[in-house]
């Protein structure tokens, strides 16, 4: 017998008690039920590697996050990391509140360094998709780049650009839009 089809056949003895098999995540309550309506999640449309500021709603669960991570999150927010910071009207340039916010935020991150984070950039729903979601990149881009200027090591961000695709508010008013032009930023693991 050849040993081509031996070591084939031998493989996935090996590799499945080395590795077994992916674990499912655990379930989470469901969260509750807010006086905004939000639409049903959807995948990323994309994902990159590398104003006046609106009321922030920083104690909303999200439903991806394992019960640990949003603990993380939580305790993150209750020391002063904001989970939110907005933009201007197709603005993707950091105001100097925006900054302020975004050097607390550094802070806190600079001293867990074993957390990683994921900045979402969002956009109003005025403007194409395609548009929208370039704006959106751009607004999460700002803020990695000023984080990573503050010490917070780059290795640890990741952007994802959402556009208008996941809005806090749904209201076709200015007073809506404004708390849809940000960047958010979520604890969504932990580094070795």
């Amino acid at each position: 017998m050849s040993r081509k089809p031996l070591i084939w056949m031998l493989t996935p003895l090996v590799v499945v008690p080395l590795f077994g098999c992916p674990k499912k995540p655990p379930r989470t309550a469901e969260p509750p039920v807010s006086t905004q309506t939000e639409p049903a999640s959807s995948p990323p449309t994309t994902e990159v590697a590398p104003g006046p500021i609106a009321p922030t709603n920083d104690q909303v669960e999200d439903p991806l996050l394992s019960p640990d991570l949003q603990v993380v999150n939580d305790e993150l927010r209750r020391r002063g990391f904001s989970a939110d910071v907005y933009f201007e009207y197709d603005e993707s340039t950091l105001t100097d509140e925006t900054r302020e916010r975004l050097a607390r935020n550094a802070d806190l991150l600079r001293g867990a360094p074993q957390l990683n984070l994921v900045i979402e950039g969002h956009a109003d729903e005025r403007g194409t998709n395609e548009y929208n979601l370039a704006l959106g990149e751009r607004r999460a881009n700002a803020a990695r780049s000023y984080l990573a200027s503050l010490g917070v090591a780059d290795g640890r961000l990741r952007t994802i650009s959402y556009g208008e695709e996941r809005p806090v508010c749904t209201e076709s008013e200015e007073s809506c839009w404004s708390q849809n032009r940000r960047a958010h930023m979520v604890v969504t693991g932990r580094s070795g």
